[in-house]
């Protein structure tokens, strides 16, 4: 049985929590919100005062943390978190952040002998808690070695490794996420498309889902595009697509690549939140293309 600390028991690092527990591990758990927590409590994680205290020196700590500001101010503008790690211990992040945010943390968190492991995941909620995610993963081996199986317990075996270089799993993540937006783009304009020529959305996404597009991202994403409702099974927030997209198109700046693509998604994104749509998931912005073909 092995000690884990975990930061962030939201939508996501709820279910990733609780199958760790499943598992057998004893959990030393921090959320901002304390309701969040408690259905592990009644688990039998134990909660903490402070996000700092769910670290141990040569143990492992999940973060599971909405942006790059949240986990900066947890590491990056004070040392305590790293200093308490210290030498042989491991923060797993499974965050997704910018690539140059990670490896600044793993540069700190180097300085004290801890290592950092990049693990950002595609899982919605509910692939997360029936251990259907995919995680990338990058950092050092011997870390690797320590915390795949932990990984494999609480969000599933399709655990891909871009090798040691901090960044690249979130390089990884982003350029995933994009091809998300992107395809959401793409469905909400053939499934418009389809409507305003007299054939509804619910017909072509059942036919292009089955057969050119049999895949999960278009079949899942296509339900709720085909009925045009984003406000009830949300999984992946717009304001939180919007960060990605921004993160996406940052990088891209920094090395130099234009993505046209990812600038539509970004503006569609942001049109919906100027609407007041923050409560949808990020499949809303389809909702845009609708508006814009005037249904």
């Amino acid at each position: 049985m092995t000690t884990i600390g975990f930061i962030g028991t939201g939508n996501l690092g709820l279910p990733i929590a609780r199958n760790l527990l499943a598992a057998g591990h004893k959990l030393k758990i921090y959320n901002r919100t304390d309701g969040k927590a408690q259905s592990l409590i009644d688990l039998g994680a134990i909660r903490v005062a402070k996000a700092v205290e769910t670290a141990e020196p040569g143990q492992i700590v999940f973060t599971v943390l909405s942006d790059d500001a949240v986990l900066e101010e947890l590491t990056l503008k004070d040392e305590e978190f790293a200093r308490r790690l210290g030498k042989d211990g491991i923060h797993v992040s499974i965050s997704t952040i910018s690539p140059d945010t990670a490896r600044r943390i793993a540069n700190q968190h180097g300085q004290f002998g801890a290592s950092y492991v990049a693990s950002p995941v595609f899982a919605r909620p509910e692939a997360a808690a029936a251990r259907k995610g995919s995680v990338c993963i990058s950092g050092p081996a011997s870390a690797k070695d320590r915390v795949r199986p932990l990984l494999a317990q609480s969000i599933g075996d399709a655990i891909f490794d871009f090798g040691e270089e901090t960044g690249a799993a979130n390089v990884v993540k982003l350029a995933g996420n994009f091809m998300i937006g992107a395809a959401i783009e793409a469905m909400a304009e053939a499934f418009t498309f389809a409507e305003k020529n007299g054939v509804t959305r619910q017909a072509i996404a059942g036919m292009l889902t089955q057969t050119l597009f049999a895949c999960p991202i278009y079949q899942n994403y296509s339900k709720m595009i085909a009925a045009d409702q984003y406000d009830q099974a949300v999984g992946f927030t717009m304001p939180l697509g919007l960060k990605d997209v921004n993160l996406v198109l940052q990088t891209a700046n920094g090395s130099r690549q234009p993505m046209p693509f990812a600038n539509i998604v970004h503006d569609r994104l942001l049109a919906g939140l100027a609407k007041n749509r923050h409560a949808w998931d990020w499949t809303g912005l389809a909702r845009g293309v609708s508006e814009d073909a005037g249904l």
